[in-house]
C-alpha cells in the first residue's frame, strides 16, 4: 500500500512539474543585429506671410489674413495651438487681443491642408503722418 500511495504521489508530482514547464515562455531569440533605428522626421519648414487681419474666429482660434503672394492677392486661415506665440512689440499678447485691420507677420508650418502659426508678429501702428504747418506769417494790416 505504501508503495502505491508513493507511486501516485511521484506521478502527480511529475504531471505539475511538467504543466509549470510547459507553460513557460520561450525566452525571444535576440537578432544578431539591432536594427538601426528609424530616421526622425525633418522638422517641418517654417513659412512666412505677412499682411492684415481680415478675421479672427475665436471659436476656431484661427485668424484670417489678408496679404499679396507674388503680386497676387490672398487670404490665407492661420489656426493657432498652445504653442502659437503673439507678440507686440516684442511683448507677449493673448489671442483675444488680435483685431481686425493689424498688420501681422505669420510664421507658421503646413500640416496636410492646414497652416498652424507658430508665432504671430503684431507690427505697432504707424504715427500718422504730422501736418507741416504753414510758415506764412499772417498778413500784417495795413497802416493807417
Amino acid at each position: 500500500m505504501r508503495k502505491l500511495i508513493l507511486l501516485v504521489v511521484l506521478l502527480t508530482l511529475v504531471a505539475f512539474v511538467s504543466g509549470a514547464i510547459a507553460q513557460q515562455k520561450p525566452a525571444p531569440a535576440k537578432p544578431a543585429t539591432t536594427p538601426a533605428p528609424a530616421p526622425a522626421p525633418a522638422p517641418a519648414k517654417l513659412e512666412k506671410f505677412s499682411g492684415v487681419v481680415d478675421k479672427v474666429d475665436e471659436m476656431a482660434k484661427a485668424i484670417v489674413v489678408k496679404g499679396k503672394v507674388k503680386k497676387e492677392e490672398k487670404s490665407l486661415t492661420f489656426a493657432t495651438d498652445d504653442k502659437t506665440k503673439i507678440t507686440k512689440a516684442d511683448k507677449p499678447m493673448s489671442f483675444a487681443d488680435l483685431k481686425k485691420e493689424m498688420s501681422v507677420s505669420v510664421h507658421y508650418t503646413k500640416v496636410g491642408d492646414k497652416m498652424i502659426a507658430a508665432t504671430i508678429k503684431v507690427a505697432a501702428p504707424k504715427a500718422a503722418p504730422k501736418e507741416k504747418k504753414s510758415e506764412e506769417k499772417p498778413a500784417a494790416a495795413p497802416k493807417k
